[in-house]
């Protein structure tokens, strides 16, 4: 395994210009979930696609727009990128409740989305968000699994696609002759420290901001070979940003129907979601995708 003049360039620029923007905002006395931050949260996401155009730029290397996916064509692997965020969502909320200490909420002021995340957020869009919810004519749950999934084809998609024209579009294609499984896990290792930043401040996990940089990185390392083998099949990088954008919509979902536990034992970025994809990563190795990341012939 080498890392390339390409690849280590492109990490070069992906990891100094992001964590140049979110250390330099912190420090500039920003915080998580103002205005200016939801800027800077989707310049970052699109810093791994600037960092492919500046390499593609830099280092020419035959058909780009074939290597990087650039292919807008819907197959079935749409739908399933589309939709397993939600099925994420479900399997993961079912195995948080296997634990006694959590239950599903009587009433959603109890739920975790207030208790466990609802002292980092600004007072006023809690209150706001109760009373949207008390209007609902169906539990918010479905709704932002609904919603969540849906918007993974719109504006969801659009800023998934800047981190996956750089993760699953480029590096994925620069490490293809490493093999399948160490390119994902790689990938999803850098992945996971790529977000470090935003976990220090208490960004998915707000009670354990060092705790939740190993978790983080366990759930992208996971998380990868099986965004990375819908980008494959697809054919196409537009179907991993779609299933990056419906996983962004629905990720919270557990958080509005679970009470107890915390952010790290619950839902699909706590232990319960860790393990679906542990049980989905079996399943794609016997049954799925081996050997070379050749877009064209995934098994072997």
């Amino acid at each position: 395994m080498q890392i390339t003049k390409r690849s280590g360039t492109w990490l070069a620029i992906t990891f100094i210009l992001s964590w140049t923007l979110a250390f330099g905002f912190f420090a500039a006395g920003g915080t998580l979930h103002s205005r200016l931050w939801l800027l800077v949260a989707v310049v970052y996401m699109f810093i791994p696609a600037i960092a492919t155009l500046a390499v593609e730029t830099l280092f020419k290397k035959g058909d780009a727009r074939s290597r990087l996916g650039l292919s807008f064509r819907p197959n079935w692997w749409f739908l399933v990128g589309l939709l397993a965020p939600a099925v994420l969502a479900l399997l993961s909320t079912a195995l948080s409740l296997a634990q006694p200490w959590v239950t599903i909420a009587a009433k959603l002021e109890t739920a975790n989305v207030f208790r466990v995340f609802g002292a980092h957020l600004p007072a006023a869009r809690i209150t706001a968000v109760k009373e949207q919810a008390a209007r609902l004519p169906i539990h918010p749950f479905w709704l932002v699994l609904l919603g969540g999934t849906l918007a993974g084809l719109t504006v969801n998609g659009v800023a998934g696609f800047g981190e996956e024209l750089g993760w699953r579009g480029f590096l994925q294609s620069e490490w293809d002759a490493w093999g399948f499984w160490k390119s994902s896990w790689l990938i999803g290792l850098l992945w996971g420290v790529w977000h470090a930043p935003f976990l220090l401040h208490g960004f998915n996990y707000p009670d354990h901001p060092i705790a939740g940089i190993f978790i983080m990185t366990l759930f992208t390392v996971l998380l990868a070979p099986l965004i990375g083998f819908v980008r494959l099949r697809s054919k196409s990088v537009f179907a991993a940003a779609i299933m990056h954008g419906a996983i962004n919509g629905t990720y919270m979902a557990p958080a509005l129907v679970l009470q107890g536990g915390s952010s790290l034992t619950t839902g699909v970025m706590g232990w319960p979601g860790i393990m679906v994809l542990a049980i989905a990563n079996i399943a794609l190795c016997l049954f799925g995708c081996t050997g070379n990341t050749n877009a064209s012939a995934p098994h072997r």
